[in-house]
C-alpha cells in the first residue's frame, strides 16, 4: 500500500526558524538515507496531522513529492508537543529498492470471538504483541499482518513461529527468542468464583433432609426466644423510666401544695 504526500524544501534551520515555521502552520522535518545528503523539509501541519491518523502512514512505503521529484521514503520518527496537538519535528528515510529494510508492522487479530476459548470456555484473549519487527525488501513490506484466532483453545498461546508471514517477509527476534503473540486465559478472580461449588439440594423425605429441617426449626425457635427476651427487657426498661418520671412529677406537685398550705396558715396566725 502506497501513500503520497507533499513536502517543500526548507531554506533556514535552527530553533528560532522552526518556531516561526510552526506558528505559520508548517511542520519542520528532514529526509535522509540513500546516496543523497540529508535535506531539511517542511510540510503542511494540518495535512500531516491528518495523515498520521492513518495506520498505513506509519508502516508503509510512502511517496514524497519534493519539488519536481518523487522519492520513496519511510516514516521513521515523529516528535509531538507534550500537551498540544502539534508536530514538532518529523523524520523520513529514503528507501533503496534493492536493500532490505527493518520496519515495525501492526498486527490485526481476527475471529477471536469465534474461537473455542471464547465460545466454549468464556476466556479472554490477550494480545501480548501488537506490532512485529520484520525484515524485507521495500516491495514486500505489508501494511499489516493478519492473525487468525479461530482455532485458539483455552490456555493455548500463539507464538512468533506460528505466524504465517507474507512471502519475502521474515520476523526479527532478538536472541533467537520465540515470544508469545496472543494467549487465551481465564482471569484468576473469575476462575476462583467458578471453583466454589453451590450447596447440593437435599431430596425431601430423606434422613438428611429431615435433620436439616429440624436444625432449621431449632434455629428459628432460639431466634424467636432471644427476640422475645430482648423485647421484654426493652419494654421493662421503658416502662420503668416512664413510671419513675410520672412519680417524680406527682411527688413534686404534692410537696409544693403542702408547702403553700403551711405558709398560708402561718400568715393567718400572725394576723
Amino acid at each position: 500500500m502506497h501513500s503520497e504526500f507533499t513536502a517543500f524544501p526548507r531554506g533556514v534551520e535552527g530553533r528560532g526558524a522552526s518556531r516561526r515555521l510552526r506558528r505559520s502552520g508548517r511542520a519542520p522535518g528532514v529526509v535522509y538515507g540513500g546516496t543523497a545528503q540529508p535535506q531539511p523539509i517542511e510540510l503542511d501541519h494540518n495535512a500531516l496531522m491528518h495523515a498520521l491518523k492513518n495506520e498505513a502512514f506509519h508502516s508503509s512505503i510512502l511517496t514524497m513529492k519534493l519539488g519536481s521529484e518523487s522519492q520513496q521514503v519511510l516514516l521513521r520518527d515523529v516528535q509531538m508537543h507534550p500537551f498540544r496537538k502539534q508536530v514538532l519535528h518529523v523524520d523520513f528515510q529514503r528507501v533503496d529498492a534493492n536493500r532490505k529494510i527493518h520496519m515495525k508492522v501492526p498486527l490485526h487479530f481476527i475471529n477471536g470471538e469465534n474461537s473455542p476459548a471464547v465460545k466454549l470456555s468464556g476466556a479472554i484473549i490477550s494480545h501480548v504483541i501488537t506490532e512485529l519487527d520484520v525484515s524485507c525488501l521495500p516491495k514486500d513490506l505489508p501494511g499489516f499482518i493478519e492473525i487468525d484466532l479461530s482455532e485458539l483453545a483455552l490456555n493455548q498461546s500463539i507464538h512468533l513461529t506460528d505466524l504465517k508471514l507474507p512471502a519475502g517477509v521474515t520476523a526479527v527476534s532478538r536472541g533467537g527468542m520465540n515470544p508469545v503473540v496472543a494467549t487465551a486465559i481465564i482471569p484468576k478472580i473469575i476462575a476462583e468464583v467458578e471453583e466454589v461449588a453451590p450447596e447440593a439440594e437435599l431430596e425431601p423425605g430423606t434422613p438428611e433432609a429431615e435433620a436439616a429441617a429440624a436444625g432449621a426449626e431449632k434455629a428459628d425457635e432460639k431466634g424467636a426466644e432471644k427476640g422475645a427476651e430482648k423485647g421484654a427487657e426493652r419494654g421493662a426498661e421503658r416502662g420503668g423510666d416512664k413510671g419513675a418520671g410520672k412519680g417524680a412529677e406527682k411527688g413534686g406537685d404534692k410537696g409544693a401544695a403542702k408547702g403553700s398550705e403551711k405558709a398560708t396558715g402561718r400568715k393567718d396566725e400572725k394576723k
